[in-house]
């Protein structure tokens, strides 16, 4: 999966968001002030160029739909996320989410509970 720069993430998720877009529509989600069409248009056509939106002819434009679901890019991004952040941990990332009470120790216990089952029925 090819890397994105911040504002193709930007745009990226704004498709997502409302899964079939024109760049107008893209520009419209923008706080003031905002970035210019022409600047939104760019991302568009990188975007499509790595292969994570394409597109469709309506009218005199295209509207632009994801290939790539956010939860896949999110997964693919993980690794990276994990060894900048928290020293290639993901035990360190778990207990982040537990001491800032983002994960209780009832869901741990619930998720290895599920996940022993998993692995004794295969």
């Amino acid at each position: 999966m090819t890397k994105l720069t911040p504002k193709e993430e930007e745009v990226m998720e704004f498709i997502w968001q409302m899964g079939r877009c024109t760049p107008r529509q893209i520009w419209q989600q923008y706080d003031e002030p905002r970035p210019h069409i022409n600047t939104i248009a760019t991302s568009v056509q990188a975007l499509e160029k790595k292969g994570y939106i394409t597109h469709e002819a309506a009218g005199r434009g295209y509207v632009y739909s994801p290939l790539i679901e956010a939860e896949e890019y999110g997964k693919a991004k993980l690794p990276t996320f994990v060894q900048r952040y928290f020293g290639n941990s993901y035990m360190r990332l778990v207990s982040a989410f537990v001491r800032e009470e983002q994960v209780t120790e009832a869901e741990l216990l619930q998720f290895l509970a599920d996940l022993n089952r998993g692995k004794q029925g295969e």
